[in-house]
Formats: structure tokens, C-alpha cells, sequence
């Protein structure tokens, strides 16, 4: 489980004040960790309706659905609810369909409501969705690497063990920003100094974004030499790990 203390609800809420992108832009300044992971790869897409970001910390789960339940496996769902209600702040449902192949959705109308009301926000899930025009309006965010018809015998295998969606690792506790672009897990030890950094990473995207905004209403062609004048301010603005 990630270290570090929790956000305060003003802390999270002001995340979600910046895109995914920027959130990741902002942690490259942290060099805690490679620009290869931490961030999710092709596949995942939002599939319910959002302007603004989901931000919360991770329950984890792993699912199945081609063959049914083991005896011992049926208390499980319970056990997932349990790890979703037990977390101190807003939850996101973090599942891995193990499948080869998935074949059914653990996500639904009925899962989405009862994981919110147990405090969850949103899943993004190594799997299926379903019930898009019911769950949307509910404001959960169902992010998944797949849309599926029918439930089979979806189940749930192992809770609480790091799990794999669409190649970012995440494990219980991990902080979570996700919107329409993917999802990123922020480490425990950028968290509390991260809203600033992103706003210093959009201020130093200005040394670039306003003389070419003003070079496109003056319908002028700026000198490759100006772009890279540019370019370099925008380096020397951008955050850096603080001290």
C-alpha cells in the first residue's frame, strides 16, 4: 500500500482542477520514476460522461468469468466491498480481468450503485463494462479496456493484491487521476506538492502557447530560431522537484 498521509478533501478536489497530461507532465519534474511507466497505456477509455477528472485511492481486485465460482471464492465480492468502504477519502475500484479472453462484465447498473454508495467514485477496470445509459447518469466513472454484453460468470478471484490495467501497476492505496486521456498514479511522496507543480507546468507552457497564439492572429510565420528561443524558456520554466 502507497506510503504517506492522505490528502485532505480541498487537496484532491484541487487535482481535479488539471487534465491527466498535466498531472503526468507535472510528476516528470518529481523524477521519481521512468517517462515509460506510472501512466496507462493505449486501451483504456472512459465510457460514461465527465468534464472533470476522477481522483481517488485504490481498491484492488481480480475477476474471471469463464467458469463459475469456487466455494471459496463466493465471500470475495464481499471482501472487494468491504476494501472499497474501508478507504479514507473517495474510492476507485481498481479491477483486473484475468482472462485470456474476458468474456464477462463484472460492471454493471447494479455493481456501479452499490460501490457507490460504499464510497467508491469509479472503477477502471482490466475488462468489461455494461449498463452505460443507467450507470452515466449516477456520475461513476467506468473506465474499462472493453464493452461487454453480458455478465457470464464473472467473479471475483483475489482482492487486495496489485493489480494490471492496460500496463500501469496499481496497488491498494495508490492515488489515482484519470479523465478521457487515461489514468496515472501518483506517488505518495509527489502528492501534497503536485497541484502546484501543474501550475507551474501550465504557466511555463505559455513561453510557447502565447507568441505562437499571437503569431497565428497576425497571420505570421515565426522563425524556426524564435520557436526555439521559445522552447528553451519553456524548459527553464518547468518545475523541478522540490527541495
Amino acid at each position: 500500500m502507497s506510503k504517506g498521509a492522505r490528502l485532505t478533501s480541498e487537496q484532491l478536489e484541487e487535482l481535479r482542477e488539471f487534465d491527466s497530461p498535466t498531472v503526468w507532465n507535472a510528476l516528470e519534474g518529481f523524477g521519481l520514476s521512468s517517462n515509460t511507466t506510472g501512466f496507462s497505456y493505449p486501451g483504456l477509455e472512459l465510457r460514461t460522461p465527465s468534464a472533470r477528472p476522477m481522483v481517488g485511492y485504490a481498491a484492488t481486485a481480480k475477476v474471471a468469468g469463464w467458469t463459475k465460482a469456487e466455494p471459496e471464492q463466493k465471500d470475495l465480492m464481499f471482501a472487494f466491498f468491504e476494501a472499497i468502504r474501508a478507504i479514507d477519502g473517495p474510492a476507485v475500484a481498481v479491477v483486473q480481468d484475468t482472462d485470456a479472453r474476458p468474456i464477462g462484465s463484472f460492471w454493471g447498473e447494479v455493481q456501479a450503485t452499490t460501490c457507490q454508495a460504499l464510497g467508491a467514485v469509479g472503477t477502471l477496470t482490466q475488462g468489461g463494462v455494461r449498463d452505460l445509459n443507467e450507470v452515466g447518469p449516477l456520475g461513476f466513472y467506468l473506465f474499462s479496456t472493453e464493452l461487454m454484453v453480458a455478465r457470464a460468470d464473472s467473479h471475483v478471484t483475489e482482492v487486495g493484491s496489485p493489480v494490471t490495467v492496460s500496463g500501469l501497476v496499481i496497488a491498494p492505496g495508490d492515488l489515482i487521476h484519470a479523465d478521457v486521456h487515461g489514468a496515472v498514479v501518483i506517488p505518495a511522496e509527489a502528492a501534497p506538492d503536485l497541484a502546484a507543480a501543474c501550475r507551474r507546468v501550465t504557466e511555463a507552457e505559455l513561453s510557447v502557447l502565447e507568441p505562437a497564439r499571437a503569431a497565428i492572429a497576425a497571420g505570421v510565420r515565426p522563425q524556426v530560431a524564435e520557436i526555439r528561443a521559445w522552447r528553451a524558456e519553456l524548459a527553464q520554466r518547468r518545475p523541478v522537484r522540490p527541495t
